[in-house]
């Protein structure tokens, strides 16, 4: 439920990112300039995320991870209402893209310390045989909120444009203020970890896990990083740079990508759990081996379904990508818990994810537009990136589980 409403938070902005933040906070530029900036301010939200990480870890390894979880809901539905609030560039000029940029690394700080504590509070719960499959759970959260988001645009845009564009889109970042309420009371009844309780009653809690995890743990933490490339990088090529693409450059109406988004989202959240299940019965690495080398060779196979403009057409190519890349993620979550002793795991696993985010998942819907324009709007050289993202985390996967507890 927490993780949901967190994802559900970030992923609104993603969305709105692609459809409307542009003209609203960032006047005066054209189509491409009004994208490209709204996709800045996408990125910043990312760059701010391992500033979350360090410190959330911090706390989370000091104290515990329950009460980050906390803090971090309320921080992520707090800035995510009050984008809803703020007026737009006509109304009061260059303040308001300075207001939205703020709100949003308010929100990438909360999700980045969000994570890793829902992985861990999660999985250090699970008896040991069944902490992937704990982990894994959690990460259920991710497409429980991309449905939400996708189906609440999805509604919206049946609005007339200029009402959607005035209006229309505030209500997804209103709406998180109800959602924040139910996850807060899931979340405060939620037991501390049992792992961390036994850690700190043994005294051997890390005085600075950041400083622990950097002079101990460094390959792990770069594996970690690259990792996760593809397995973060994915959502925002699809649901951003996808949804941007196929309705700007190719012409298809918001409402229609929308739909077939939400049929994705859908389907990722229920093919992705069977991640945990094929690695339970193959084995890790045989079951990621597999996964990342179907799921490098469908890249430009989604590109060619998305080109045809055809909705079943353009749904069948995502779905194939994603679901693949979908059951990977389910794994990742395991995969990085188990590279770090508990003393910096929380530390340890968030940044990881969060490093990635800012340099290579948030950067994924600007270097994708930026490459499509600079090469006259061709979309091979996303392609490229998008293959080199898999291969990366293909080869730092499988090294970050030789040295593991999981493999």
């Amino acid at each position: 439920m927490g993780t949901t409403v967190e994802w559900y938070d970030f992923y609104i902005y993603s969305t709105a990112s692609a459809l409307v933040l542009g003209k609203v906070f960032f006047g005066g530029g054209g189509d491409t300039t009004g994208a490209l900036e709204a996709f800045g301010s996408l990125w910043l939200g990312f760059l701010a995320r391992p500033v979350g990480g360090i410190v959330f870890g911090h706390l989370g390894d000091r104290i515990g991870r329950k009460k980050t979880l906390v803090t971090t809901l309320l921080m992520m539905g707090i800035a995510t209402t009050l984008i809803g609030l703020l007026p737009g560039y006509d109304e009061v000029g260059v303040a308001a893209p300075i207001a939205l940029v703020l709100l949003r690394m308010v929100q990438g700080i909360a999700v980045g310390g969000e994570w890793g504590g829902a992985v861990l509070i999660a999985s250090e719960h699970a008896p040991k045989e069944k902490a992937l499959s704990f982990g894994a759970f959690a990460q259920q959260g991710s497409p429980a909120g991309s449905i939400l988001a996708t189906g609440m645009f999805a509604l919206l845009t049946q609005l007339p444009d200029d009402d959607f564009d005035a209006w229309g889109w505030r209500v997804p970042f209103l709406f998180s203020a109800v959602m924040v309420v139910i996850g807060l009371v899931v979340r405060l009844k939620v037991e501390e970890s049992p792992e961390f309780v036994r850690l700190r009653d043994e005294k051997r809690v890390a005085k600075v896990p950041l400083r622990e995890l950097i002079t101990g743990h460094p390959g792990s933490l770069a594996l970690g990083v690259l990792a996760s490339s593809i397995g973060i990088a994915a959502t925002y090529f699809i649901t951003t740079f996808v949804l941007s693409w196929s309705t700007d450059s190719l012409g298809m109406e918001r409402s229609t990508m929308l739909n077939v988004l939400l049929v994705y989202s859908v389907l990722q959240f229920i093919t992705q759990p069977f991640g945990v299940v094929l690695a339970a019965r193959f084995g890790p690495r045989r079951t990621v081996a597999a996964l990342l080398g179907l799921n490098f060779l469908l890249v430009p196979v989604m590109y060619a379904c998305v080109s045809t403009t055809q909705p079943v057409v353009v749904g069948l190519g995502i779905s194939l990508l994603g679901i693949t890349g979908a059951m990977n993620y389910a794994i990742l979550a395991g995969l990085l818990a188990a590279a770090f002793p508990i003393s910096v795991r929380y530390t340890g696993i968030s940044l990881s994810y969060q490093l990635c985010s800012a340099l290579i998942g948030g950067t994924a819907p600007l270097v994708g537009e930026w490459l499509l324009h600079s090469t006259g709007g061709s979309i091979v050289p996303v392609v490229i990136y998008q293959m080199v993202l898999v291969a990366v985390s293909l080869v730092c996967s499988l090294a970050l589980l030789g040295r593991s507890r999981t493999a």
